[in-house]
């Protein structure tokens, strides 16, 4: 009799991802990407007074983008520490956003719930990306907009993945790469037709940093994979991976000078729930 492929354990997957999330401190990586999220709310032609959703907001930036917009906004991850994060940025900038804990693949609203879903770099991690994919959709309303920026295969995040990916336990049988989202042909296949429009493009986010090791210093601190993957080796492989690191830093790097300035390829998708 033939075999019947495994089931990864997507629970357990899931708890380690939020303590590789809880670790360190997000915000001093994630607020580069700003300009992703304020990209992103364009992209969308968000219009005010409209209910929006940002699935696996981190620490905010598209809620917070939305909010810019006098957008009526909810934020939901799975990580507390970086939903107060959230509060915190909102509160300084004197902007309206409910933050509140929730799942990217059991988001806590009803049915056409939202006007605009957004996520910035947060539902492309999500372990069930099918299951993902059905509750985006499933709290936009019809006619709505889904809005999604994911970093490509061949990005240096992507590859940066790939170097931590080295050092870590090999992935369960069947768990899709999360930087499959930042394809066309899996977007396609995950949204299907279900939507009456699908835009995409790609764009390239620059890594803009004093020097390569001072990206590597706060990295290894406070980029839960690379964190993780450090704290479970030992000195001469934590060596190797941070060598491996420096390869890739410096293969990325287009500054020509002592500074860091590394392009990151992203697929910014748009769209529209029949």
């Amino acid at each position: 009799m033939n075999a019947q492929p495994s089931t990864p354990n997507l629970a357990a997957i899931k708890q380690r991802q939020q303590k590789a999330w809880s670790a360190g401190d997000y915000s001093k990586i994630g607020v580069i990407f700003v300009v992703i999220a304020e990209m992103l709310c364009e992209a969308v032609d968000l219009r005010p007074g409209r209910r929006v959703l940002d699935v696996a907001t981190g620490h905010g930036n598209a809620a917070l983008a939305a909010a810019r917009r006098f957008c009526e906004v909810t934020g939901i991850d799975y990580v507390p520490a970086v939903l107060e994060d959230g509060r915190k940025r909102a509160a300084a900038e004197g902007l309206l956003v409910d933050f509140r804990e929730g799942d990217a693949e059991e988001i806590p609203f009803p049915d056409a719930s939202f006007d605009y879903v957004l996520s910035t770099l947060g539902a492309m991690f999500a372990p069930d990306q099918e299951k993902t994919a059905n509750e985006l959709l499933r709290v936009c309303k019809p006619g709505g907009k889904i809005g999604m920026a994911n970093f490509t295969p061949d990005s240096f995040a992507g590859q940066l993945g790939r170097v931590a990916a080295k050092y870590l336990p090999p992935p369960p049988p069947g768990l899709k790469p999360p930087f499959l989202w930042g394809t066309e042909e899996r977007v396609r296949e995950l949204f299907g037709d279900r939507v009456s429009s699908l835009e995409i493009q790609r764009r390239s986010f620059i890594f803009r940093y004093p020097s390569p090791q001072f990206y590597i210093d706060l990295s290894r601190v406070h980029v839960g994979v690379l964190r993780e993957a450090l704290e479970a080796l030992d000195a001469s492989k934590q060596d190797a991976l941070l060598s491996d690191l420096e390869d890739l830093v410096d293969g990325f790097n287009r500054s020509g000078d002592e500074t860091m300035m590394v392009p990151s390829n992203y697929l910014e998708v748009v769209a529209i729930r029949r």
